[in-house]
């Protein structure tokens, strides 16, 4: 049955290249890979995991519908109530189907998108997708086009070490792609509009925000230092935002940017150049173009092709992504893919002082012995409250005695 309730996880299983997302005080999470036996698997299409941020309580629910198949590095996106997975590679065969699921009314029932408008994106792959208006707009990623497809040497980078046949006749070609294509869901319509200005350069694996009006996206390439593009999502324009500083984040793939306020990005993590998986977190102001290395606690966990998405009170909350990598070979292309040591836990960074409710509920969670007689004195709602604070401490006392 959809959307049923298959109990509480203890301890959920780590994975990496998954999609999550937050809606109130609960986080999403959906596929994946793992390993198991030393080789990568990927976690079933039809169950969807959810984490309540104020207890740390794991649950799982059952999907049902037309359920899509398993796939690897898709690209989802979360709108009114309803997650939309688009791309993604099914059995080393890249697709550009589109599925989705509403999850506002505890069905969980997948349909696939179908009888759309306009002319859909090519397969791809490690392709990104900023939410504004009520539109899904997806930039970039790594696929496969035909000769008639490559019209344009500034859209589309040739990677020239894997090409193949489909026949005798027909060529495909794999590479990388700058491209901006827009699906409206109301009308299913797929456009692409023409976007002006300096594009960046064709990539994969970066990361993406949006912050009001604008997209942002940086990394994906192989530079020393990371670079940071801006577009309007109403005039399509774009910007190359230029950097003055000395100290800048190292380029880097595999990593995140989540927006924490009208005016600020937060960078963590990904993989180097040189092939370091990294944990350093990083503040972009995008009114003074200055990048920012912020101290916080979770420096001797690094992470990369992990999630990220705002939380409670202004955090952020990282889940899951890889310690270490490796390099895969397929049929097609080498591809840069997560080792064994994949990870299960979920990380907070705080980026704004806590409100003093929020900082009352977590000492009394913190100190519950010392409080206990007078937590029942409190009204039954706050009780609640209270209760999952409680619960969520002593599962973060017991996961740290665990690894002692």
């Amino acid at each position: 049955m959809a959307g049923k309730d298959e109990g509480q996880l203890s301890p959920v299983l780590a994975r990496s290249d998954h999609i999550s997302f937050v809606e109130g005080n609960t986080l999403y999470v959906w596929g994946g890979c793992r390993c198991v036996d030393g080789k990568e698997t990927f976690f079933p299409s039809d169950e969807i995991l959810l984490y309540d941020m104020e207890s740390g309580v794991w649950s799982q629910r059952h999907m049902g519908g037309e359920v899509l198949p398993v796939l690897s590095q898709p690209c989802g996106a979360y709108l009114q109530g309803v997650l939309y997975i688009f791309g993604g590679c099914v059995r080393n065969a890249y697709t550009n189907q589109m599925y989705c699921v509403d999850l506002s009314h505890g069905e969980y029932s997948w349909k696939k998108v179908t009888g759309t408008l306009g002319a859909t994106p090519s397969p791809r792959i490690r392709h990104s997708c900023w939410v504004h208006r009520n539109r899904l707009i997806y930039f970039g990623g790594y696929g496969c086009k035909t000769l008639s497809q490559i019209n344009n040497s500034k859209t589309f980078l040739l990677d020239e070490t894997s090409w193949a046949t489909i026949g005798s006749e027909v060529f495909q070609f794999w590479g990388w792609n700058n491209e901006v294509y827009m699906f409206e869901p109301a009308s299913a319509t797929w456009t692409k509009p023409q976007t002006q200005g300096q594009s960046p350069d064709p990539r994969s694996s970066h990361a993406s925000a949006t912050l009001g009006q604008k997209g942002y996206i940086c990394g994906g390439l192989e530079t020393q230092t990371i670079d940071i593009h801006c577009l309007d999502l109403t005039t399509w324009m774009w910007t190359k935002i230029d950097h003055h500083a000395t100290h800048l984040p190292r380029g880097r793939t595999l990593h995140t940017l989540t927006a924490i306020s009208d005016h600020k990005l937060f960078l963590f993590g990904g993989l180097s150049t040189n092939g370091e998986v990294l944990s350093d977190g990083w503040e972009f102001d995008t009114v003074t173009k200055e990048w920012r290395e912020r101290d916080h606690v979770h420096n001797d966990k690094p992470r990369l092709w992990h999630s990220a998405d705002n939380g409670r009170d202004g955090d952020v909350v990282v889940f899951g992504g890889s310690q270490t990598f490796i390099f895969l070979m397929d049929s097609v292309v080498a591809l840069r893919s997560p080792a064994q040591s994949h990870c299960g836990d979920v990380l907070l960074f705080q980026t704004q002082p806590y409100s003093l409710s929020r900082l009352c509920e977590d000492c009394i969670g913190k100190h519950t012995f010392s409080v206990q007689e007078q937590v029942s004195w409190l009204p039954a709602k706050l009780q609640k409250t209270i209760g999952k604070r409680i619960s969520y401490f002593l599962d973060n006392a017991q996961n740290v005695y665990a690894a002692t």
